[in-house]
């Protein structure tokens, strides 16, 4: 990419936003930022307990990410954050105008199999159909590219890396 955009790279739990977002980061040489490490305590705790966030609990993990991604333009950087309604994007968008989303996106069985095997995460596969159930993928009037989550790692970064240059043309 010719220009230092900041992207966010977003989708369901399970799509392997914390493993794609630093790989691509690197690839961009662009700092990145753990969208998880945005939310408040109270936020981690919920989620933990297998309690679904709403609307009011994402905003300030939404602005603190849109904070993150202000400070960048212009210079560029990728954060994860699973940006899963247009509303959150759009809020995203307030804070920082120019960013692009990478939306990560794959067949829910596969991401089920992904979360299931993870060790440490606060986020229950009980959650997964809540996730999908929020999710309105990107819209043609937004800034952004879908991605498809089957592959390695590295093969889902270089069709990243591919489709955010394509994005630029």
């Amino acid at each position: 990419m010719s220009t230092p955009h900041v992207v966010v790279v977003m989708g369901v739990a399970g799509t392997g936003k914390s493993t794609i977002g630093p790989l691509l980061a690197e690839r961009l040489g662009v700092p990145y930022a753990e969208g998880d490490d945005f939310h408040p305590a109270a936020n981690v705790a919920k989620m933990s307990a297998g309690v679904p966030l709403d609307d009011a609990d994402r905003e300030p993990w939404l602005d603190a990410i849109g904070q993150w991604a202000h400070s960048r333009e212009g210079l560029g950087g990728v954060v994860s954050g699973s940006a899963l309604k247009r509303i959150y994007r759009d809020r995203l968008r307030a804070s920082a105008p120019g960013v692009v989303f990478l939306h990560l996106a794959g067949d829910r069985a596969l991401i089920q199999r992904r979360m299931a095997e993870r060790k440490g995460h606060f986020m229950p596969t009980t959650l997964l159909d809540s996730q999908f159930a929020t999710l309105q993928p990107l819209q043609d009037d937004e800034a952004g590219v879908a991605v498809d989550v089957s592959g390695t790692p590295e093969e889902i970064t270089e069709r990243a890396v591919a489709a955010l240059r394509r994005l630029e043309e």
